[in-house]
């Protein structure tokens, strides 16, 4: 489908060239929580917000969409630096991040206001979101219809503050949402390997390389905690009092985990933390090698162990994310462009 996105792209003369001023798209993938948030880890996206768009009444309240009678759908603007991302590829990765076959709502949302939509701003956004659709059409991956429309953009209504970055502020409840509403089984399913352009990083897409380069990086006390569930021990680990602003990052695969900005002295003797940096790279998974059960945490890509989280931990989140110091690599804020973190200096600032 790329090539001959690109293909048609070239053939139409679409062109976001560099020195362009920051530019805006708007779609609507049923809840906005989910689609705010992969778009927001493309390199070139400058903010997102979620909002309402596309009904009949002036500034509604998420009450009013949400009982679907004010013709507003739950949507996403996203700005972004055309030298950096063009638009052609924010519609591409748009189409990874729902079900474009699905007329009634999103997943487990039904109604008009969780439909899908790609609200053009300009002509030249309607013919690339037009070009795109008809190649996905083409690429024959979905076994019904896509029914997603191409529409004018109208006045777009920022949501409400707690509806904004609700995947950094609410994790726990974000995560069970996205697997219980089905969106990353359809996702896996239509998209496979290729689902992470929606999550693409500056790094580009993170993975576990194999098992003798791991143990080539990797020290011993590395290699036990990440590949075999071990635990370093408490208060002699490099980074349980470490206070530097920063962020820590998979020692395997390199993925962002986690934020100095939410880390916390939990006076356990491990880095503790009140929520991840980015949750889609945290995988939960229920941990029964003691009497009672816990909740071991790994990495999405990397697929390493890196501690358990516990719901004892302070507000606003009330979670304690208790991490291996020897699962992580720290990376100062001063050396975030260099090491390909870039897009993280904005969050200290």
């Amino acid at each position: 489908m790329k090539s001959l996105l690109l293909a048609i792209v070239v053939m139409i003369g679409v062109d976001y060239g560099k020195g362009a001023a920051m530019d805006k798209a708007t779609f609507a993938g049923g809840c906005f929580w989910c689609v705010e948030a992969p778009f927001e880890k493309l390199p070139g996206v400058k903010e997102v917000l979620s909002g309402y768009t596309g009904g009949h009444v002036e500034n509604p309240s998420y009450k009013q969409v949400t009982s679907g009678t004010t013709g507003h759908l739950e949507a996403v603007q996203v700005t972004f630096d055309p030298a950096e991302i063009s638009y052609e590829q924010l519609v591409e990765a748009f189409w990874m991040m729902f079900d474009p076959t699905d007329a009634g709502g999103s997943f487990y949302d039904r109604g008009e206001q969780y439909t899908s939509a790609i609200f053009y701003h300009d002509e030249a956004q309607r013919v690339a979101a037009e070009a795109s659709k008809k190649a996905l059409e083409e690429s024959v991956r979905f076994e019904k219809p896509i029914v997603t429309p191409i529409i004018p953009a109208e006045r777009f209504f920022v949501a409400e503050h707690y509806h904004q970055d609700y995947y950094k502020k609410e994790p726990a409840h974000y995560n069970r949402y996205r697997t219980g509403s089905g969106r990353d089984r359809f996702i896996e399913a239509h998209w496979g390997d290729e689902k992470m352009m929606a999550t693409a990083t500056p790094n580009g897409n993170y993975s576990k390389p194999d098992d003798e380069d791991i143990k080539a990086k990797l020290t011993d006390l590395q290699y036990q905690v990440t590949q075999h569930e071990g635990t370093e021990p408490p208060f002699r680990n490099e980074y349980w009092d470490n206070k530097q602003d920063g962020i820590y990052v998979d020692i395997v695969s390199g993925e962002p985990l986690f934020s100095s900005k939410d880390k916390y002295k939990s006076g356990t003797g491990w880095p503790s933390f009140i929520r991840p940096l980015e949750p889609d790279h945290i995988v939960e998974k229920t941990d029964y090698k003691l009497i009672w059960p816990r909740t071991e945490v790994r990495s999405k890509y990397g697929d390493s162990h890196l501690g358990h989280v516990f719901n004892d931990g302070p507000e606003p989140t009330g979670l304690r994310y208790c991490m291996n110091s020897a699962a992580m690599r720290f990376i100062p804020v001063g050396e975030f462009e260099e090491a390909g973190y870039g897009e993280y200096v904005r969050l200290f600032e």
